[in-house]
């Protein structure tokens, strides 16, 4: 984590400081099922998330994230602490920086999947954002990969929002690079939002973690947020 936390205090040396929104937030999702840049983290099972965070005014931001998950072993949840500064660039423009540790609870004896990842976040307008993330450790198995993924959402009217994101994940080692995307269409409903959407991949996906945890499907979410 200490190389990958030196890069983040260079790029963010070289910006502006602006002043942001202090304050708690949070977010809560039942999911059917729990979709990672593709892949099936919890094998067909409904999912309950949950995260929290803190924005200091100085742009600056802290917060954790989890979700029960199934690997197939004894791993059974999932625990994401990260750190990362946000800096509006431009009226149009909006740069996010962030380090996020991925943290695994129930791992078998002798195994650790826990790893870091940086990722960068650029939004243009109010439509778009680009994402750009990197992990010299992905799984804890000493192994590069690369995440490149653009997302987008449109309001189709005044009550429903259309969203569509798509992803290409280079991984070295014995693993091969694929491709994923998914698209959605989401209203408020009360409190909640509720999204249904269509999630697949390339058969790369399926060559490297199998038909069952890289095959289409079909997701459904209530979110709520504060």
């Amino acid at each position: 984590m200490t190389r990958k936390t030196l890069l983040v205090g260079a790029l963010l040396a070289v910006l502006p400081t602006a002043a942001f929104a202090e304050g708690f937030n949070w977010n809560a999702t039942i999911a059917s099922d729990y979709l990672y840049r593709g892949i099936d983290q919890n094998d067909d099972q409904p999912a309950l998330q949950l995260g929290a965070g803190y924005d200091f005014s100085n742009g600056f931001y802290v917060g954790a994230w989890g979700s029960n998950i199934d690997f197939g072993d004894d791993t059974d949840a999932e625990i994401d602490t990260f750190v990362g500064y946000r800096h509006e660039l431009t009226d149009a423009a909006k740069l996010d920086v962030q380090v996020v540790r991925y943290n695994y609870v129930g791992e078998p004896n002798g195994t650790d999947y826990a790893y870091n990842e940086l990722i960068t976040k650029l939004g243009v307008g109010e439509n778009l954002a680009f994402t750009v993330g990197y992990t010299n450790d992905y799984l804890n198995t000493d192994v590069n990969s690369w995440y490149s993924g653009v997302a987008g959402n449109w309001a189709i009217d005044d009550t429903y929002t259309l969203n569509a994101n798509a992803g290409w994940t280079q991984i070295g080692g014995p693993l091969e690079d694929y491709f994923d995307y998914g698209v959605s269409v989401s209203r408020a409903v009360g409190p909640a939002t509720v999204a249904l959407g269509y999630v697949a991949s390339s058969s790369n996906a399926r060559d490297n973690f199998g038909r069952d945890l890289a095959e289409d499907k079909v997701l459904l979410t209530i979110g709520f947020g504060g």
